[in-house]
């Protein structure tokens, strides 16, 4: 009997013994196609060798040293590889554990940044529905999807949410992107307003919606409108990239397709690539001189935020990604895989929408393709594509309440970017048969 607290109690899963590539293998052998990478996180795939030797070198020199006492090579290093590939001017670095710890540091220093500089009386954080920010009550808080707010919602500090850039279900017969991507963003000043013009702290979005809506990119000249308003009205803004970035939609930074630089920026999944757990905090020179020119210290920490080892698997991980040309493979790959899914998949009754940036794709499934109309909740369409995907041998990411947190369903794609041709091929064979077995019961 085992002793793990699993995700789901009733369904023990089986049990992962090694990985090589893309695949990873159960201890019966089989070999599951890794298509989701895990939730985005394994970028590189499974087995590579250099990582593994950069991990096995910084155990060998030095293992752990508290941030509290010491910095690290590995730390500063990646921290300077970060901040010379960063938009904007993004110079500082907070490395942390996995992603809800990065965007719980970053409502924290948005708030102290603001009380250090005379305006305590900021105390909103605006947010959008169906984001996704991470599962610590900060970080859920800001997150807009109900179905896992609901049942801590008493526990949850108040936080604005506004409408998504949602397209697909969005846009209105006759408007444009451009002007529905400025009716979307007009209403984070219309709630700038409603707060109070001074009393706002931080607007909080995701560059691409992920686990919670599908790949889900803003029309563009949303985030150019949306980095305007936040100017006008000195509030900070805070790009969450914990699952989009880090090469995952074709840039290493996710906000650099968007054309803007964010006040404060979340990284983490791919950071890694699943070899060490590990996320990271960026924020603005202006940012960090105001907590140095002040306080001096920002008040936040955990125990192994700057960890020697998870630094150095971070820092081999993002020289991969750029010494092997592994950025524009994504988006030339991505390309192959948008093709192929809507070779497939796009005149299927029941797929809506396919969508989303290099390898990080959504399919939204419909019941009318015409209305939109999702499938009833009661159905289970994405736990029933998980479970026909995982039994042919694909993992990837199906969710249910895409539209609203109860209706809509969607699975998300984000494979290793070191896949190949026929890999495309495997994934949307796989997916495509999984989706008729599910709707078939």
């Amino acid at each position: 009997m085992s002793h793990v607290f699993p995700r789901h109690t009733k369904k023990p899963p089986p049990k992962a013994v090694s990985g090589q590539g893309c695949y990873l293998i159960d201890a019966d052998g089989k070999r599951y196609f890794d298509g989701s990478g895990g939730a985005a996180v394994s970028c590189l795939g499974h087995g590579d060798a250099e990582i593994a030797a950069a991990i096995k070198a910084q155990v060998d020199q030095l293992a752990f040293a508290h941030t509290g006492f010491f910095t690290s090579d590995p730390a500063e290093d990646l921290a300077d590889l970060l901040i010379a590939n960063a938009p904007g001017t993004l110079d500082r670095v907070y490395f942390v554990s996995g992603g809800s710890e990065a965007t719980e540091a970053a409502i924290k220093l948005a708030r102290q940044y603001h009380v250090e500089r005379g305006e305590p009386q900021r105390s909103h954080i605006i947010a959008r529905k169906q984001s996704y920010h991470g599962n610590t009550l900060g970080a859920l808080a800001a997150g807009g999807n109900e179905w896992r707010r609901e049942q801590f919602a008493p526990l949850l500090v108040n936080v604005s949410h506004i409408s998504p850039c949602y397209e697909y279900v969005g846009r209105a017969d006759g408007e444009t992107a451009r002007d529905y991507g400025l009716r979307m963003a007009q209403e984070l000043e219309d709630e700038i307003l409603r707060l109070g013009t001074d009393k706002v702290i931080a607007f909080m979005a995701e560059p691409v919606v992920g686990a919670t809506a599908g790949a889900v990119p803003a029309v563009e000249g949303y985030f150019q409108r949306i980095r305007e308003i936040c100017d006008t009205y000195g509030v900070l803004l805070i790009l969450d990239e914990v699952m989009c970035g880090m090469g995952r939609t074709g840039h290493l930074f996710a906000c650099e397709a968007d054309g803007v630089a964010p006040d404060i920026l979340c990284i983490a999944k791919g950071l890694g690539a699943g070899y060490q757990p590990i996320g990271a905090m960026l924020c603005t020179d202006a940012i960090y001189a105001t907590i140095e020119n002040g306080s001096g210290f920002f008040q936040h920490g955990h125990t192994y935020i700057g960890h020697p080892v998870a630094t150095a698997a971070g820092l081999a991980v993002v020289r991969a990604m750029l010494d092997r040309g592994l950025i524009p493979r994504v988006r030339d790959m991505g390309d192959k895989l948008q093709l192929a899914l809507v070779a497939k998949l796009g005149q299927h009754p029941h797929v809506g929408d396919i969508r989303g940036r290099g390898l990080f794709r959504g399919i939204e499934l419909v019941e009318d393709r015409e209305t939109k109309t999702p499938f009833d909740p009661a159905r289970k369409l994405a736990a029933k594509i998980k479970k026909a995907a995982f039994a042919g041998g694909l993992i990837c990411y199906p969710m249910s309440g895409t539209r609203d947190g109860v209706h809509g369903d969607h699975v998300l794609l984000a494979p290793p970017f070191i896949l190949e041709d026929h890999h495309i091929d495997e994934i949307v064979d796989k997916l495509s048969t999984a989706i008729d077995t599910a709707l078939a019961t």
